[in-house]
């Protein structure tokens, strides 16, 4: 089941990396004055927790870290190294906006479940002490 959760967080990075340039130019996408609409950002706001939630849910909480590390790996060396050699991440907002759009809900999701098991572990809730 992780494997298939590693192969699904390539696939997704995939997509939306190369899904990432997509303009409100009348191609693809209905016209609306040439406007960039990074639609794969809503995708991996989406899909990333998700990932991780089903990682953790494979065996122990720490693997839900396997396909968001996946993930970022991919992303940025298919960006970087696309095929060919070319530079498939573009060199603006929208490549921030989507690799802080995957990862940040995403670690929220570990960190949250980490803490659980922090908190478990411990026998009781994780205090901060002063």
């Amino acid at each position: 089941m992780l494997l298939l959760l590693v192969v699904d967080a390539v696939l997704l990075a995939t997509v939306e990396l190369f899904y990432l340039p997509l303009r409100l130019d009348g191609v693809v996408l209905p016209q609306v004055g040439d406007a960039p609409f990074p639609l794969s950002v809503l995708v991996a706001v989406v899909t990333t927790p998700l990932l991780v939630l089903a990682g953790e849910r494979v065996g122990s909480r720490r693997l839900g870290m396997v396909p968001l590390l996946v993930w970022l790996v991919t992303l940025l060396v298919l960006g970087v190294q696309g095929p060919g050699g070319d530079t498939v991440l573009l060199v603006d907002w929208r490549a921030l906006l989507l690799l802080a759009g995957g990862a940040l809900p995403a670690a929220v999701v570990l960190g949250g479940s980490l803490a659980r098991t922090a908190a478990s572990g411990a026998g009781g809730p994780v205090t901060a002490r002063t």
